[in-house]
């Protein structure tokens, strides 16, 4: 069985959905990488390493759920990802504005911006084809 998502605003969701699945997975097997790449300490304390590593979880979870919508080209779930990735754009955006978070979160917040415009674009493409 070949997996093709049907449609653009499809190819979005499973993107980001293979990307999350990716790094949580990288993250459960080595969670000090993944705090590297968001800005927090190389020997962090064991809070924040199964802080992380639950976060992972989530990822990978996360992935799997935006692969299987992917799939069966679920378009209420696209919808739904695009104010709630906005969301996070502003949640993350503002621990970091505010210190709480590393500067290097703003990628991540960036991130998700950058997929709820992507998806937004998409629905509205494939709303004018035939």
């Amino acid at each position: 069985m070949r997996f093709s998502p049907r449609s653009t605003a499809g190819w979005t969701i499973a993107v980001f959905g293979a990307l999350a699945a990716v790094l949580g997975a990288v993250g459960l097997i080595a969670p000090e990488l993944v705090l590297a790449g968001t800005g927090f300490p190389a020997d962090p304390p064991d809070s924040t390493r199964v802080f992380a590593t639950a976060s992972s979880m989530a990822s990978l979870n996360m992935g799997v759920y935006y692969l299987v919508a992917a799939a069966t080209e679920w378009r209420p779930f696209f919808r739904f990802t695009v104010p709630f990735r906005l969301l996070t754009l502003t949640v993350f955006s503002t621990l970091v504005v505010t210190g709480v978070a590393p500067g290097a979160f703003l990628g991540v917040a960036l991130w998700e911006g950058a997929g709820a415009a992507a998806t937004a674009v998409a629905l509205a493409h494939d709303r004018r084809r035939p």
